[in-house]
């Protein structure tokens, strides 16, 4: 099964940034990687009128007044994203079979069998509801990463759509024609419920993204902590060694307190003894608490750490396109040698093969990992085929 991820290159980064600004009404001069852009007063935008430069690509580290870096991380590519989802959040389009081309099914392709002729006949319309998700995932201290996903449900089976959701992102492209956009006619309350059922399967998605990123800052938490304990063990070391210095010291004074027949001497060295042991007894203590948070593994650093490690993962869906499609039969004429074979199957312009072909032989579903071996005898798959 697909996963509906939007491919955000450069070079699509550029071309959305360049038709939303023109939208805008602004003027674009490019320089290489360097764009000087005029935003017209008038223009109903967050983006400052006037001047501003944009360098495509992160090459600009220092920039100044007005100077903004552009690529796929970029927070200016950012802002123009939410500011274009927030001008039009909704729409509706038709994918018909006059701006589609028929899907041949993956299962038919890795075989000897030709396709001389596929011809599709839609009967009814169905409506689907692509939403567009964005999953930050990000910790407090140094990672952070935004994702975009679509997701598209048919409305009354609510069954997910993977074909569709890729035809729906082919379509919707910076390189390609801009398709007309209509006003939805899906209820609040549904389009609601979509998000809900949704959301949690967006993240199920993008698990393996999530956890990798969990571990990246697992990695760093550990060496975080590691490289805390071994400045406390050197701390302790430190104690140790200035623990056994005073010891010294006091007990030299001592020998001299008991020698000395001068009284000022006594009083001075017995004062000087004092302040040592005080001193001695400071860092004593600390060695204990050294110790003792040792025993335990410094648990509140430990939190403190991982806390700041931590991931928080927020998924916010930016637009919801309703999408009009045809359903109906796709009757494929197959040839294999001698023989020839017609197989009529469900089908939808932009989703495919909506119905499950089975085996005659074994009775498995064909599928991506089980394609249609021979149609010399019958319908027969390539795993029991191989048997």
């Amino acid at each position: 099964m697909t996963d509906a991820a939007i491919p955000i290159t450069q070079s699509a980064v550029e071309q959305f940034t360049e038709r939303y600004l023109t939208f805008l009404g602004s003027t674009i001069k490019r320089e290489g990687d360097r764009w000087e852009v005029t935003v017209p007063g008038e223009a109903e935008t967050e983006i400052p009128s006037g001047q501003l430069v944009l360098f495509c690509g992160d090459a600009a580290a220092d920039l100044g007044e007005n100077e903004r870096q552009l690529h796929p991380e970029s927070s200016f590519f950012q802002e123009i994203i939410d500011e274009a989802s927030e001008r039009q959040p909704t729409g509706k389009i038709t994918i018909s079979s006059k701006n589609t081309q028929i899907e041949i099914p993956q299962w038919l392709q890795e075989n000897n069998i030709n396709v001389n002729d596929a011809t599709f006949t839609p009967y009814y319309d169905r409506s689907a509801i692509a939403i567009h998700y964005r999953i930050s995932i990000e910790t407090v201290s140094e990672y952070q990463t935004e994702l975009l996903r679509v997701t598209a449900i048919d409305i009354r089976s609510m069954e997910r759509l993977p074909n569709l959701e890729e035809t729906f992102l082919e379509s919707t492209l910076p390189t390609e024609p801009q398709i007309e956009s209509q006003p939805v006619d899906v209820e609040k309350s549904t389009a609601d419920e979509l998000i809900a059922q949704t959301r949690e399967q967006i993240v199920e998605r993008v698990q393996p993204k999530i956890d990798e990123i969990h571990q990246e800052a697992s990695r760093s938490a550990d060496a975080e902590i590691e490289e805390y304990r071994q400045m406390q063990q050197q701390r302790i070391e430190e104690l140790e060694e200035k623990k056994t210095r005073l010891s010294d010291r006091i007990q030299d004074l001592s020998e001299s307190i008991q020698q000395s027949s001068d009284e000022g001497d006594r009083v001075e060295a017995l004062q000087k003894r004092k302040e040592l042991n005080s001193e001695y007894e400071d860092v004593d203590s600390e060695l204990e608490e050294l110790h003792h948070r040792r025993e335990q593994g410094f648990p509140r650093k430990q939190r403190e750490i991982r806390e700041r490690h931590a991931l928080e993962v927020i998924v916010s869906p930016l637009t919801i396109t309703q999408i009009e499609y045809e359903r109906g039969e796709l009757v494929l004429e197959l040839e294999e040698g001698t023989v020839t074979r017609s197989l009529t199957l469900g089908y939808g312009d932009g989703v495919g093969i909506t119905d499950e072909l089975d085996c005659e032989f074994c009775h498995q579903t064909l599928g991506e990992h089980n394609s249609l071996r021979t149609i010399q005898e019958g319908l027969q798959c390539s795993q029991c085929y191989s048997n």
